[in-house]
């Protein structure tokens, strides 16, 4: 029985994960990957002053480095990866960092002005900000660095950075591709939600058979452990039988022996009671 339970489940399995990669490849199929950029050499990167976060300017695209990956925003939607070049991977959401960004970074960096103060960047080589962005933002080394270059600039205040974020991501959620993103993503959600249950459906039916199978299983092996206690007193009254049957059976037995016993003396006291008169006449003889 053990047996045929493992070979159902594996064929189960074998028969719901190609469904489950099924579902997932028509799901993320049909969002296209953005085209590569070929750069000359690694790029140069600049830190957005109130942010750890740092962009590339010569491309007309916007990318930004942040937290160990590059992330790219291409036609609404948004895209992460390891390189600067390749592997790009869709992501569903929008990153944490782009609503502390200044939409109008590039305009701040062309005229090295930020908001009535002179912006005195600093383009950083691609090699240090991977060897050490970790270590700026644990240190908040551009908080400490000329206040991220800019000239007499003194932080927002927590409030007006909040605000600021507010309104940034209304700004967003108004433009003409992210709407139509999210109109794609909401006819996209649809489809798996029919498709969801139909693969689920195998795994809970392999959840509950070995909970309706497994009682099955143990009851021959309580029956077992119960048939020996029912006949263990069966047994016990033949042995007891068979102990008393010889003790009734040696009184027959010694019956027939008695008897011949018995008819033994009664032929001898007879044939003596015959010698008697034999011996009387005997002596009238003489």
């Amino acid at each position: 029985m053990k047996k045929l339970l493992y070979g159902t489940i594996l064929l189960a399995l074998l028969i719901v994960v190609p469904l489950t990669t099924m579902a997932q490849v028509s799901v993320q199929v049909n969002i296209p990957l953005p085209p590569l950029i070929i750069f000359p050499a690694p790029p140069s990167m600049v830190v957005i002053p109130d942010t750890y976060v740092y962009v590339v300017p010569d491309v007309q695209e916007e990318i930004f480095f942040y937290n160990g990956r590059w992330w790219r925003h291409w036609e609404g939607r948004w895209y992460r990866s390891y390189y600067y070049d390749r592997g790009w991977a869709y992501y569903s959401s929008v990153p944490i960092f782009y609503f502390d960004i200044d939409p109008g970074w590039r305009g701040y960096y062309r005229d090295r002005n930020w908001h009535g103060h002179r912006w005195s960047y600093e383009r950083i080589p691609y090699r240090q900000v991977q060897q050490n962005w970790k270590g700026w933002k644990n240190n908040r080394h551009w908080e400490k660095q000329d206040t991220w270059g800019v000239q007499n600039y003194q932080p927002r205040p927590h409030n007006q950075i909040k605000e600021l974020r507010q309104q940034r991501q209304q700004q967003y959620q108004q433009r003409p591709e992210v709407q139509r993103h999210q109109q794609q993503i909401q006819e996209k959600q649809k489809q798996p939600q029919v498709q969801k249950p139909q693969v689920q459906q195998p795994r809970e039916q392999l959840q509950r058979q070995p909970q309706v199978q497994k009682p099955q299983v143990q009851q021959p092996k309580e029956q077992q452990q119960r048939q020996p206690q029912i006949r263990e007193p069966q047994e016990q009254q033949q042995k007891g039988q068979k102990q008393r049957q010889p003790q009734v059976r040696e009184p027959q037995e010694q019956g027939p022996r008695g008897q011949q016993q018995r008819q033994s003396q009664e032929k001898s006291q007879h044939q003596q009671s015959k010698e008697k008169p034999e011996r009387g006449d005997e002596g009238h003889r003489k």
